[in-house]
């Protein structure tokens, strides 16, 4: 396995003592409680007030101002304590760099809010979801045979914090991929948007280039909330939709063949053989000028350790509630599964967004 020299320095060591191992070790084993004590501090204003409150504050005061008792202050500050997020001087507690960046990075609030609405009741079947290789956990929201089915008729709580945290990872790689997309020699006049779920990508791309018409290719329902969303927006009237089942092997990709064929976040909801099925479709559909661009988050591929602990904890969302079968995926598993498509990859642009990459692939020779 292939691993950037940052990952592989840490993956391939041992890193710690064996008093922070056993210390990690009853990490692990309390990480159910460690994530919802710490949820609330966020709801319940604690750390906000605590930031705001930089000298300290007693546990009395942090009672009141959270509106709790007493005795939900001691039990949540006290255990905050052992877990990392808050620090005590006497009868003062006060923020920790931890407990700074739980309320202030963007990416946490979003991690959290995900595996708090969308994970944590269906993360109980994993064990179901791995032996049978199905999104064993999704039934604690209704009967789809994939999270994308029932997406827009999830809670609606659930449905904000799953959009949040799509959005959050590709929204901030949107600016740089479309310099990467429309700034080749070739004109992009269409682009198809496989799996473009509300838009975002769509509406970005109309509003970058006055003349590109961008189809989404999607399941029928999805597109109804992209057309909702999309809705009176400038350069709305170039967004098109394909209804369809990727999944069913006899749905063919729309020709004529487009210039470009974007799929953002997209195959990693799928399994490799289903992967190997969609890209073969595209391939088909393609002639030698087109170019297929992937973007997705491989976790191999990231500058950052703590980033790739994301991700490939977030496989397991896809074990449990997704589909059963997919994950975030390692770029040579991706490779593997292109290049058996009839694709090659020309090349990899990796630092897009927040640890993004976009594979660019043309149809191979033959």
């Amino acid at each position: 396995m292939k691993l950037t020299p940052q990952l592989a320095k840490i993956y391939g060591h041992e890193q710690q003592t064996a008093l922070a191992a056993q210390r990690r070790a009853q990490e692990i084993a309390f990480a159910p409680v460690v994530f919802q004590v710490s949820r609330l501090m966020l709801k319940y204003g604690i750390l906000a007030y605590l930031a705001e409150h930089r000298e300290g504050a007693t546990q009395q005061q942090i009672a009141e101002a959270a509106a709790i008792s007493s005795y939900a202050a001691q039990v949540l500050l006290e255990a905050s304590l052992s877990i990392g997020t808050v620090l005590v001087e006497g009868e003062q507690y006060r923020l920790s760099k931890a407990g700074w960046f739980l309320l202030n990075d963007p990416m946490a609030r979003a991690n959290l809010d995900f595996n708090h609405d969308v994970n944590y009741l269906g993360l109980f079947h994993l064990d179901e979801a791995l032996r049978e290789e199905r999104p064993a956990g999704l039934k604690v929201f209704g009967d789809w045979p994939t999270i994308y089915e029932g997406l827009s008729s999830l809670p609606e709580e659930v449905q904000r914090s799953w959009f949040g945290f799509d959005h959050f990872y590709s929204d901030e790689s949107f600016q740089e991929a479309l310099k990467v997309v429309f700034g080749g020699e070739r004109k992009v006049r269409r682009l198809l948007d496989v799996g473009g779920n509300t838009g975002r990508w769509a509406m970005q791309c109309v509003q970058h280039d006055a003349e590109v018409e961008v189809t989404i290719m999607d399941l029928p329902q999805q597109l109804a909330l992209m057309r909702e969303a999309t809705a009176g927006q400038a350069g709305a009237e170039r967004i098109h939709g394909y209804g369809c089942n990727l999944l069913d092997e006899q749905t063919a990709f729309p020709q004529p063949a487009f210039d470009v064929i974007w799929m953002s976040q997209f195959l990693d909801c799928f399994s490799e053989e289903q992967v190997t099925s969609i890209c073969r479709r595209a391939a088909a559909s393609i002639d030698d000028a087109s170019r297929l661009y992937i973007m997705e988050t491989f976790w191999d591929r990231q500058r950052f350790e703590t980033a790739a602990y994301c991700l490939t904890l977030t496989s397991i969302y896809f074990t449990a509630m997704a589909n059963g079968n997919s994950k975030m995926y390692h770029s040579e598993d991706m490779i593997r599964c292109v290049e058996a498509a009839g694709l090659e990859v020309e090349q990899c642009i990796d630092g897009l967004g927040l640890g993004h990459t976009i594979m660019v692939c043309k149809r191979a020779a033959r």
